[in-house]
Order: structure tokens, then C-alpha cells, then sequence
């Protein structure tokens, strides 16, 4: 295990915010699928064209072509949808996630305002987005989660129409406990559509599945292209690649903890685990806890982990708490774990992270489920200007002007002013016919 410091842990720490990496194995898998070397971007492009020429045929042949079914039914049907089921405490599970992750946005003011005064009224009205889709990938693991920390936060938003895409298993059935959360939730739009042509059908909109006003949810690489492609055909949240999760720690924390918040994320597909310490101690007993632990682990979470571990895993020794608060938002990481004496303390020193979590009963993997919060976060360092999903990601905010005469005598010619400072005659015409009209007479405008 190295152990970086001081500038060596700074460079390390600092993004480049580069184009996604993409791993040999999905190289091979694409010259495979297509007979050539193609980059993932002209896959992409290939795919969003097809589906915007040919809609719902172009569907089922990538869907064939890609995840080994032909879906002649695109739409999951009614009866499958009330017919599916799971064992009771993973159904209660679902009902309790649901619960606390709608709690917790109902509290998010979600409001507009129009303030009366002298001036007349100025304001912002809020409205909800007319309809958003969602994607849920289904590759690896049906991310339940993902679809409740969506999903949630857009009907707490006043979301009315939600469109859901998630890839089938190669029988062509979706995983019963994504369809029983989907139930509910009350959804009823579902498709068996994934990767870039589902991302390409919620934009563009086929016969069978109608374009959108926004589209949520992560995915793997391709679906991150395509939702950067289709940008300006439909709206986005956010571009999330792969997870990451940064842990302070000091010399109280429980190695065994530490160990476990870190295999907790690095199980996922290319992620990022981070320790900064104050304590070279822990560090080698965290070293120790994590070759226990990922040994423990079934496969193929181990290869997975192990992989994250041992080609991305940084691990840093700070001299101070503030230093390493410093390298975390430098970093700015999509989960910030503070496993510390007093981690309520270093609260106020967050400035970039998507999530804290404080102390050891407040562990991210129970971020991802039940804690409250969607679990889709900013990644890749963009928290520096990103945050995780909300309320306002589906609602859009109207601005409301309505001046009284006496403003428009007081302002009016600055605005002129202004706006022939610019260049723009028309606007400051605009504005002086009614200025011209308030000193001739109500209801009179005077030739300029």
C-alpha cells in the first residue's frame, strides 16, 4: 500500500475532469459486437441515430443484439406488473426506502414567492416538468434504489407522468423486486429497454415510449455518453460515472469500519476508494482489515473490489484533520465518510462533496437505501458544481415581473440607458415608449 503526503497527495487528489476512461474490456466487447474497433462515442452515435430513424424496430434489434432478448413487447404489460412479487421483508424493505427518501423531500422547500412592495411584485413561480424519464440499470444487479431515489424526489417535485427504461434479463423479464417498487410508486410506464437506445428513445420518443423533458439516473458508460448527447433534446441531472467514496479518519476510528466503507464502494465497477488519515497506524491496520475482508467477500464482488482496490484505491496521511478536510474538497468526492472523534466538528470545513456521512452509524452503504437522500450523486469531482438529486431537478422556475408605474418612472431610464450602452436601440425604444406615454397622457405614446 502506498502512502502518499504532501504534494504527492495533493496531485494525486487533483481531478483532470478527462473524458470518461474507458477499459480495454469494453473495447474488445464492442470490436466483438460490431466487427471493428469503434470508440464508445461512435457506438453511441450509431445507436441515437438508428433509434431516432427507426423508433421501436430499432429498439428490439439493439435489445436483441445487445442483451440477448427481442422484446416484441416493449412495455412491461399490466398484468406482469400487478403479478409481480417478492418475499415479505424485502417488500417491506422497498416500503420503508420509499417512506424515508419521501420524507425527506417533502421537507426540501419546494415553493415559489411574489413579493409585494413599493416597487409592484417581483417573484418566481415553480412548476413541475411535464414528464421525466428514468433509468434504472439492470446489467450487473437490479438497483431497486436507483429507481426509488429517482423516482421520489420528481413526484414529491409534482411530477405527474414518470417513464421508466431498465434493460431485461435475457428472457426478457425485468427483476420482480424493480417492478414491485415500480408498483409502489404507482408508476405504470415501464419498458424493457436499456443502455444508449433507451436513453435515445426517452429523448427522441418511438411509437411505443414517449420522449421526455428530463432524463435521470446513472449508468455505465454508455449510457453517460448518450445522455451527453442527447443534451438539448431533453434535459439531464447529471452525467454520473463511476462511484467514489473518500473516508477521513483519525486514530479513534474502528479499522474494521473503515475497511468496510471502503470495500463498500470499491464492490461497484470501476470505483474510487480514498483514505485520508491522520494516523499512520490505522492506516496498516486498515490495510490488514481490508485483505480480511475482501477475501470474505463471494465472487464476483471480490474480483470486482479487489480490482477498485488495487488499481484505483488512494490512500493518504495528513498531518491535521484541516488537511485532510483541505484534500477532501480538493477532491470534492461523490460520498465524504467522517469517521472521527468528533465528526460534527469538521461539518463546517465540507465545501465540495455530494454526501456527508457522520460517524460510524451513519454509514454511506445505508445511504444508498434508506437513509433518506437519493444515493444519485454528483461523481468524477463534479460536486464542485453539482448536487445530488433533488426536488428542483424536476421543477423549472419562472421569474414574475409586474412593475408599478412610479418603479418605471425611476428605473426606466437607466434601463435605456443600458440597453443602448449595448447596442440595442429596439430595447431602449421599448422602454421609453412608456416612459414618453406616462409624461403625454394615460393610453398615449408619443413618436420617437
Amino acid at each position: 500500500m502506498q502512502v502518499l503526503q504532501g504534494p504527492d497527495a495533493r496531485r494525486a487528489l487533483t481531478r483532470t475532469f478527462n473524458d470518461l476512461p474507458v477499459p480495454d474490456a469494453v473495447l474488445r466487447r464492442i470490436e466483438a459486437t460490431f466487427g471493428e474497433a469503434l470508440s464508445p462515442e461512435a457506438v453511441v452515435e450509431r445507436l441515437l441515430a438508428d433509434v431516432r430513424a427507426r423508433g421501436d424496430d430499432a429498439l428490439r434489434d439493439w435489445t436483441e443484439r445487445l442483451d440477448g432478448h427481442r422484446p416484441e413487447e416493449l412495455a412491461v404489460s399490466a398484468e406482469d406488473l400487478a403479478a409481480a412479487a417478492v418475499d415479505g421483508p424485502l417488500h417491506s424493505a422497498i416500503r420503508l426506502a420509499i417512506a424515508r427518501v419521501r420524507a425527506f423531500y417533502e421537507a426540501q422547500p419546494a415553493h415559489g414567492f411574489l413579493n409585494h412592495g413599493p416597487d409592484g411584485a417581483l417573484g418566481q413561480l415553480v412548476r413541475p416538468l411535464g414528464r421525466v424519464g428514468v433509468y434504472v440499470p439492470g446489467g450487473l444487479a437490479p438497483l431497486i434504489s436507483t429507481l426509488i431515489h429517482t423516482a421520489v424526489p420528481a413526484q414529491v417535485a409534482g411530477v405527474r407522468d414518470i417513464v421508466v427504461t431498465t434493460p431485461p434479463d435475457r428472457e426478457g423479464r425485468i427483476h420482480p423486486a424493480i417492478l414491485v417498487a415500480a408498483r409502489e410508486l404507482g408508476l405504470t410506464q415501464l419498458y424493457k429497454v436499456g443502455g444508449a437506445q433507451a436513453i435515445g428513445a426517452l429523448a427522441y420518443g418511438t411509437a411505443s415510449i414517449p420522449a421526455v423533458d428530463k432524463i435521470a439516473g446513472p449508468g455505465n458508460l454508455f449510457v453517460v455518453i448518450a445522455k451527453r448527447m442527447v443534451y438539448g433534446m431533453a434535459g439531464i441531472e447529471s452525467l454520473p460515472g463511476p462511484t467514489e467514496t473518500l473516508v477521513v479518519a483519525d486514530d479513534s476510528a474502528d479499522p474494521r469500519f473503515v475497511a468496510a466503507d471502503l470495500l463498500a464502494q470499491a464492490e461497484h465497477n470501476g470505483a474510487e476508494p480514498v483514505l485520508v488519515s491522520t494516523s499512520r497506524d490505522l492506516l496498516l491496520r486498515v490495510q490488514a482489515e481490508l485483505n480480511g475482508q475482501l477475501e470474505a467477500l463471494p465472487e464476483p464482488n471480490r474480483s470486482w473490489a479487489r480490482d477498485s482496490v488495487q488499481a484505483r484505491m488512494k490512500v493518504v496521511l495528513a498531518g491535521s484533520l484541516a488537511e485532510a478536510l483541505e484534500l477532501s474538497n480538493l477532491y470534492a468526492p461523490e460520498h465524504l465518510c467522517l469517521l472521527t472523534r468528533d465528526p460534527w466538528s469538521l461539518l463546517g470545513g465540507v465545501q465540495r462533496a455530494g454526501g456527508v456521512f457522520l460517524g460510524e452509524a451513519s454509514m454511506e452503504a445505508l445511504g444508498d437505501y434508506v437513509a433518506g437522500p437519493s444515493h444519485v450523486m454528483p461523481t468524477g469531482g463534479t460536486a464542485r458544481f453539482m448536487s445530488p438529486v433533488n426536488v428542483r431537478d424536476f421543477q423549472t422556475i419562472i421569474s414574475v415581473v409586474g412593475l408599478t408605474e412610479d418603479t418605471l418612472r425611476r428605473i426606466g431610464p437607466a434601463g435605456a440607458l443600458l440597453a443602448r450602452a449595448e447596442g440595442l436601440e429596439a430595447h431602449a425604444r421599448a422602454i421609453e415608449s412608456r416612459l414618453n406615454a406616462q409624461e403625454d397622457a394615460p393610453g398615449a405614446f408619443l413618436p420617437l
